[in-house]
């Protein structure tokens, strides 16, 4: 199937790999945003309008399109049994709005239910207890979404780095998987980037810095220790970088993970202490504040527990099965699918 996805102005695109937490990079797998679907007409509606101010984050265009996630099994080798699976399902934002219009499922599936992570994840979770050999079953949610682009705020001024963050913006402010905060190295240059400024001209100097010190370049997964030290990074170096450089300097900041992408969100307040999430493109054509982007969201944050990988901090929840053949002679095979419907 083609690939007709949006892409991020200025980055190459790149797609997700099977059941791992890369999302710039990966063998290819059944994961398409039909261009139709994106091109589809703009709707004014406005999100946060309740709670809009001129210094917090406005929405511009919003896009309407479907989204498909699940899965297809296959009992080869022999029937299986006991098969359990989990997937990350799109959630809402204020920037997204999601809504469940249809749900594909074999009469094999026996339980098919939704649970939320702590820190925000979405999961599909998929049951089906027994699946004679050679039958495939198949659990598939088709989702609705509004996609709004984010437009900065038109007074900044008065925003400042909160300065008793509660509980959920603490975990915003420490070391994530490959988001090193307390590296010497990271701190020192935050600190030098930062020097003598506040609140939203702080985060732009480190935000420039960032892009200034790391050359956009496919590679492998190294973090941001290792982008600062070579120089070059993909969209999740520079989004680890500049996630490292903002929680050194006390600013909450988390990863956004879209189809194909990531990027960053810093937290600031007004001198009201009303605060909000400000998204920033960290590879690709500058946006700072704004996001033009609207592919969906599949998960905001970097440092997650799944109750089914115990004693593991993940970065980004990947799908996940268990299950076995009855006779041990040959093993269930999974198809994961996200894409336009």
């Amino acid at each position: 199937m083609a690939n007709g996805m949006a892409s991020v102005p200025g980055v190459p695109r790149r797609k997700p790999g099977l059941a791992v937490k890369r999302m710039c990079r990966g063998p290819l797998v059944l994961l398409t945003l039909l261009g139709a679907a994106l091109a589809a007409a703009p709707a004014r509606a406005q999100f946060l309008d309740a709670e809009a101010t001129a210094s917090g984050p406005g929405l511009g265009d919003v896009r309407t399109f479907k989204y498909r996630v699940g899965l297809v099994v296959t009992a080869e080798g022999g029937p299986c049994s006991g098969l359990y699976a989990t997937l990350p399902v799109p959630e809402e934002w204020p920037e997204q709005k999601v809504r469940i219009v249809a749900e594909d499922v074999s009469p094999a599936v026996r339980n098919l239910r939704y649970r939320t992570l702590p820190g925000g994840v979405k999961q599909m979770v998929v049951e089906i207890p027994e699946l004679p050999a050679g039958k495939q079953a198949r659990a598939v949610v088709t989702f609705e979404l509004d996609r709004a682009a984010i437009v900065a705020p038109p007074d900044t001024a008065g925003l400042r780095i909160p300065e008793k963050p509660d509980r959920a913006l603490k975990a915003h402010l420490g070391t994530s998987p490959y988001i090193e905060t307390r590296d010497p190295k990271i701190t020192a240059l935050a600190k030098a980037a930062g020097k003598d400024l506040d609140g939203w001209r702080k985060v732009e100097a480190i935000y420039d810095t960032v892009r200034d010190k790391v050359e956009y370049r496919n590679g492998e997964l190294k973090g941001a220790r290792r982008a600062l030290a070579d120089g070059w990074g993909d969209c999740e170096e520079l989004t680890c970088l500049f996630i490292a450089m903002a929680r050194a300097e006390g600013i909450p900041a988390r990863t956004v993970w879209v189809e194909g992408h990531c990027y960053p969100e810093f937290y600031l307040v007004d001198a009201t202490g009303k605060g909000w999430w400000f998204p920033c493109q960290a590879a690709g054509t500058r946006a700072f504040g704004a996001m033009p982007d609207q592919l969906p969201i599949l998960q905001k944050g970097d440092n997650f527990r799944d109750p089914d990988r115990p004693g593991k901090s993940l970065r980004y929840v990947s799908e996940f099965l268990k299950g076995a053949t009855v006779k041990g002679t040959g093993d269930p095979r999974v198809e994961w699918i996200r894409e336009g419907a």
